[in-house]
């Protein structure tokens, strides 16, 4: 089942309403997204090979040197599926998927290399119809992500290599590109791109701000939370939307010493963080268990035996929610969409989809 979702929020319509003055939304280029662009490599895969490469059957760690070859042995040795992937390129995607029409509706930007997989990668992009504009660059290699299926478990491995490796001054500062980041109205970074370039970040964050757009950001971990917490705290006061789960927001209200670990509680105090642009409250989207809370949306209920892979779910509601968001719809309109996409992808290995999406 899709956690339920608690929002603390001033309005989020009147967010929304206030993007109207600037034109209908939902247009080619009107979201934007920038992170940490990966290649995923899924494919079922044996014991032997997840003990060869000293992996656990349901797991999600960081390439290390041992796990150099594990990639170009799973792309010989087994039958693998290619999907454009990395926390914010799902949640474009997704959200493109969710509109259906026009294409590009979502733009995209981060690092790739100039290898086989950075291709493939900008062929995957392409078919779902998302705007990508990759920086390219020949030191590192195109980030990749192994998904090793094995029954119901899947084992990730990811190795960042050239996602890590954006410039601001080689790519966004570009004439062509920040002309991209000025047709969009909502933008979305997720907070695994703080610890690529925060300058990046606070240049996009700051346009917003100063154009009454709307910033979106994800707490993404608790790593993010407690290990870039400055970073996370520069971007902080342009964030008009600010995702997380339970986990998530736990640790960044001990980061943040609100002493509370009560989800309502810290929702408000996030909220209440200075904000630049005073014409809009931030809203704080936080999903978590069965818990009731004081605004509760109904979840969308899966019999366990449908679900396939729980990964990518957090990256899917985002993505609904942007869906709707840029379309400038209601708040109960976003999150259900949310729910509704977060419902479809847990149906499914890897963060696809089918071809059209069963949502009104």
């Amino acid at each position: 089942m899709v956690p339920r979702v608690h929002v603390e929020v001033a309005s989020l319509k009147s967010c929304v309403q206030r993007l109207a003055p600037s034109g209908g939304g939902g247009g080619a280029n009107s979201l934007f997204g920038m992170g940490n662009p990966l290649l995923d490599i899924c494919a079922v895969v044996d014991k032997d090979f997840l003990d060869k490469y000293s992996l656990k059957p349901n797991d999600q760690i960081l390439a290390e040197a041992k796990h150099k070859e594990l990639f170009e042995e799973l792309v010989k040795k087994f039958k693998v599926e290619y999907h454009a992937g990395g926390a914010t390129q799902n949640s474009i995607k997704i959200a493109q998927w969710m509109i259906q029409e026009p294409h590009k509706v979502g733009t995209f930007f981060g690092c790739i290399g100039k290898d086989k997989f950075g291709e493939i990668l900008k062929e995957k992009a392409e078919e779902v119809h998302v705007d990508a504009h990759y920086y390219e660059q020949d030191e590192e290699p195109t980030g990749t992500c192994a998904a090793c299926i094995t029954g119901d478990n899947r084992s990730l491995v990811a190795n960042l290599a050239a996602a890590n490796c954006y410039k601001k001054d080689k790519h966004l500062d570009l004439e062509e590109n920040w002309k991209l980041v000025e047709k969009a109205k909502v933008y979305y970074i997720a907070g695994f791109f703080l610890t690529v370039s925060l300058e990046s970040i606070l240049k996009v964050a700051k346009h917003a701000s100063e154009n009454n757009k709307l910033f979106c950001m994800n707490l993404s971990a608790p790593f993010i939370c407690q290990f870039f917490k400055d970073n996370l705290m520069q971007v902080m006061p342009y964030v008009d939307v600010l995702f997380g789960n339970e986990t998530e927001a736990t640790a960044f209200a001990k980061e943040q010493d609100f002493d509370t670990k009560d989800i309502k509680e810290i929702a408000r105090k996030a909220q209440a963080l200075p904000k630049d642009n005073k014409k809009r409250q931030r809203v704080v989207v936080i999903t978590q268990g069965k818990d009731e809370t004081i605004e509760t949306f109904p979840v969308v209920k899966t019999d366990p035996k449908y679900i396939v892979d729980t990964n990518g779910a957090g990256d899917a509601f985002v993505g609904g929610f942007l869906s709707e968001l840029v379309q400038e719809k209601p708040l109960d309109q976003c999150v259900k969409a949310a729910h509704y996409a977060a419902n479809v992808i847990i149906q499914r290995a890897g963060c696809s989809f089918p071809e059209k999406p069963d949502f009104k």
